[in-house]
């Protein structure tokens, strides 16, 4: 059966107050609206037609989660373990209650994502910069005391990148902080070099957060509309500006290194953070394509972008979810009734379906769990 899903956009600060609205062509309500969750997860299920919730029809066990993201400030910088992490995590913090700020494992659960922008412009922080890369931006950065400090462990040659996170996290002073900051707007202001830029403008609505020092040290990425990136475990991320469709692993376990109020343990992000630096490969948009696939290396979860311009059937593997994201979409299924969907909102298929049909004229995304192989 097809079942017609929405949701409430969740209010989190960092959230657009313009993106959502004018992808589904409302009136902005002037609050932030940062993430629509299409799934059955405890934390916010979709909302079914006939006032249930979609994990009554699932059990909660869907094993992904579909979003639509829409930023306007960054994100905190965060990372996701392994499932062999998440299990040993998750059974050691067993006596902390659920809603304990010190808990770090929400669940035993790992939390690969994939997004894919829909804003013709979508800026992210993806991964660790190669060291020495690195080492030439901040060549340039003065010699405050500060700056001084994080250069001498970039020089460092055991891990360098741990022993900056380490220091930047747990060990500098908010003076060396500062300096390094202030270095960065300096910096950005006499260079116009994009990747300082990016970090001073995290560093003005950031201002005095260690977070911002991690940030010099990641990559930056900048997405085009239909192009994505894979995150896998242990890859330091954050998102800072855009409209996307994001879908992950069912899982709430999130590693915070940043850019936040909420807690960060210090010695657990370091356990959990890959430090082996270099590019995140970016996937890029097929023009030409009527169904792209986006690839990922996990079990977990599959997606696809359609174009329809007249009627496409697809053969659809397990639960799966079509969101709506521009023009008219129209789903349907063995019962051969079409269901509109209104563009920001999504048709749930139930795993018996096996084939969907889609018509009209725009652009969905359709969301389904991975082959087993991943």
């Amino acid at each position: 059966m097809l079942h017609e899903l929405s949701n409430t956009p969740r209010d989190y600060a960092w959230g657009s107050t313009t993106l959502l609205a004018a992808l589904e062509g409302r009136s902005a309500t002037g609050a932030p609206e940062a993430e629509v969750w299409y799934g059955d997860h405890g934390g916010d299920p979709a909302d079914l037609g006939d006032g249930r919730t979609l994990d009554a029809l699932t059990g909660g066990t869907l094993p992904y989660l579909l979003k639509l993201l829409a930023a306007d400030a960054p994100l905190s910088i965060q990372v996701h373990p392994t499932r062999a992490q998440a299990q040993e995590g998750y059974a050691r913090e067993d006596a902390l209650a659920a809603d304990d700020p010190a808990r770090n494992y929400r669940d035993d659960n790992h939390k690969p994502e994939l997004i894919v922008a829909l804003s013709d412009r979508f800026e992210a922080l993806c991964g660790l910069r190669d060291p020495e890369a690195t080492r030439r931006i901040v060549a340039g950065l003065g010699s405050s005391a500060g700056v001084e400090r994080l250069r001498t462990l970039l020089d460092g040659a055991d891990d360098p990148l741990r022993a900056v996170l380490r220091w930047t996290l747990a060990e500098a002073t908010p003076e060396e902080i500062d300096d390094v900051i202030s270095a960065v707007a300096e910096g950005a202001a006499s260079t116009g070099d994009g990747t300082l830029g990016l970090v001073a403008r995290i560093a003005e609505r950031n201002p005095g957060d260690p977070g911002v020092v991690v940030a010099l040290l990641m990559n930056r990425v900048v997405l085009s509309r239909g192009e994505a990136v894979f995150l896998r475990a242990g890859l330091l991320h954050a998102y800072v500006g855009g409209l996307g469709v994001e879908i992950m692993a069912a899982s709430d376990n999130v590693l915070r290194g940043g850019l936040t109020p909420k807690h960060i343990d210090v010695a657990e992000l370091l356990a959990v953070v890959d430090t082996v630096a270099g590019d995140v490969p970016v996937i890029r948009e097929e023009r030409d394509a009527v169904v792209q696939e986006y690839p990922v290396p996990v079990p977990d979860f599959a997606l696809r972008r359609v174009r329809l311009a007249g009627e496409i059937d697809l053969e659809v593997r397990g639960p799966a979810i079509v969101l709506a994201t521009a023009g008219s979409v129209s789903v349907s299924g063995r019962d051969a009734v079409p269901h509109r969907v209104r563009v920001g909102a999504a048709v749930y298929a139930t795993p018996d379906e096996g084939r969907i049909l889609l018509t009209g004229e725009g652009e969905a995304f359709v969301a389904e769990p991975g082959s087993p192989r991943g």
